[in-house]
């Protein structure tokens, strides 16, 4: 009989338990709200594109693991206004970071850039890769167009606002450099100056020597 009395005291102590989980913000994944730190947006929200620690499955996502935390930064910035405008990142990012605060993106930046590449499994060709190492250090043959290393690095590490490429899928940057040369969707003057150099490094390039430089780019991995 006491227990019977107690069962909707405990029912509303266990309900008020859950209520509490959930708006634990360090383990939210309400986007939406800006207490949530983005360490936790990362490890719970980010990871189901772009795997645990940034370290994406799928080619479909880029790489975040390791990524130059200005770039990050940049970046996010421009899906939260709208101004990066390519299909395969509006899909996504645009609501994902339509509420994110200038707090949560300088700490998604730094949770990133501090973490660590996986090892990933080499996925051009060696001629490929050989043909994309020439490119990437010297430009396109025949062609008056920069060098990739002059932004990017020697080992496309990247450099500040310039990405860090390395071990960045092949698929995601055929896709990206595409976009650069056939589209103006990554290249506003006002909002991403880098992407109009980009543009005329991309247009310099045929198919074949962008699937080459990616090759090349992804296959130093984690250096």
């Amino acid at each position: 009989m006491q227990y019977a009395k107690l069962m909707p005291y405990l029912a509303g102590a266990a309900l008020a338990m859950l209520g509490v989980g959930c708006a634990n913000v360090e383990r939210s994944r309400n986007v939406a709200d800006p207490a949530v730190p983005g360490a936790v947006l990362a490890q719970q929200v980010c990871s189901m594109c772009h795997g645990a620690g940034g370290s994406a499955e799928s080619p479909n996502f880029p790489n975040l693991a390791g990524q130059n935390a200005p770039y990050v930064v940049n970046q996010l910035k421009n899906f939260r206004s709208h101004n990066r405008r390519d299909p395969a990142g509006y899909e996504y990012m645009w609501g994902l970071s339509r509420s994110l605060s200038d707090d949560q993106i300088d700490a998604l930046a730094a949770y990133f850039s501090a973490t660590r590449l996986k090892p990933q499994v080499i996925e051009g060709t060696a001629s490929q890769i050989a043909a994309g190492a020439a490119i990437f250090r010297n430009g396109a043959p025949g062609k008056d167009s920069q060098a990739c290393v002059a932004c990017h690095g020697e080992k496309a590490e990247g450099n500040t606002i310039f990405p860090r490429l390395a071990g960045q899928h092949m698929d995601y940057l055929i896709k990206q450099l595409t976009i650069f040369q056939r589209t103006d969707e990554r290249s506003d003057p006002s909002t991403m100056p880098t992407g109009m150099l980009m543009k005329g490094v991309a247009h310099s390039l045929d198919d074949k020597q962008i699937v080459e430089v990616a090759a090349y780019a992804q296959s130093l991995r984690s250096q």
